[in-house]
């Protein structure tokens, strides 16, 4: 398969926008490989969360290392070279499985946290979060606005199967008060993406799923890159040098 590079009017869409998909960026036998790695472990603890609405697991290339050569293809290298030409690290792995005819549905938001390995009280951190799986916190915003969100489909994904609904250039307002998000949501737009395909997202995008209508699944891994480094002390839980 051809490298994706994000460049001409993919890329100014990416800028003006805060999101763009790809059709292709993994072939089928390379998803069929990643579907196969990681239906095939057999996990539990807190990072899993099974039930009839939702397969999830966090801190996805801890609990299945191997996963993590299946998706470090030249690909994924020629697409984070075009984003973050100094260098980038994966900061966050989560699988996704809405499975057919699931009510499950995501309101409007944005991803304002990130995971570090430890609570110190810093200026602009905050608010703080503890769970079974580790610490979490709403950082600056110009830790959020040198992050990208890679999301990988493992399935043909549109409006009948949960596909995201974003609000196109919603990322330029910083953090969105939550009394103000319903005035931004008449501008959505549904991200239908092909299986073995990408969308790419800026982390402060206004972005929802509907619930499946559908009996087709909706199987993505979702990827968090970053750029920068956090103040001494602190440090991104599940840090991954990518180049």
């Amino acid at each position: 398969m051809e490298t994706v590079v994000l460049s001409g009017p993919v890329a100014a869409q990416f800028a003006e926008a805060g999101f763009a998909v790809f059709s292709e960026l993994y072939t089928p036998a390379e998803v069929a490989a990643l579907l196969q790695t990681v239906e095939s472990a057999a996990g539990n603890g807190p990072n899993f969360r099974r039930s009839q609405e939702v397969f999830a697991i966090r801190e996805l290339l801890k609990e299945i290392p191997t996963l993590w050569q299946l998706l470090d293809t030249p690909a994924l290298r020629q697409l984070m070279a075009g984003l973050f030409p100094a260098g980038c690290q994966l900061v966050k792995a989560i699988y996704f499985d809405k499975p057919a005819g699931s009510n499950w549905l995501v309101a409007w938001h944005q991803d304002l946290m990130i995971n570090v390995d430890q609570r110190i009280d810093l200026p602009g951190f905050g608010p703080w979060t503890s769970k079974a799986e580790g610490v979490s916190v709403q950082p600056p915003v110009a830790v959020l606005e040198n992050m990208v969100t890679l999301r990988i489909h493992l399935d043909d994904c549109n409006a009948t199967n949960g596909a995201l609904k974003v609000v196109p250039g919603s990322h330029r307002h910083g953090v969105v008060p939550a009394a103000a998000i319903v005035g931004y949501t008449p501008n959505a737009t549904v991200c239908a993406v092909p299986a073995g395909g990408g969308m790419l997202m800026k982390p402060l995008v206004l972005h929802a799923s509907n619930r499946s209508t559908s009996n087709r699944p909706r199987r993505v891994i979702h990827l968090e890159f970053a750029s920068v480094e956090l103040p001494t002390g602190l440090a991104w839980r599940e840090r991954r040098e990518v180049m």
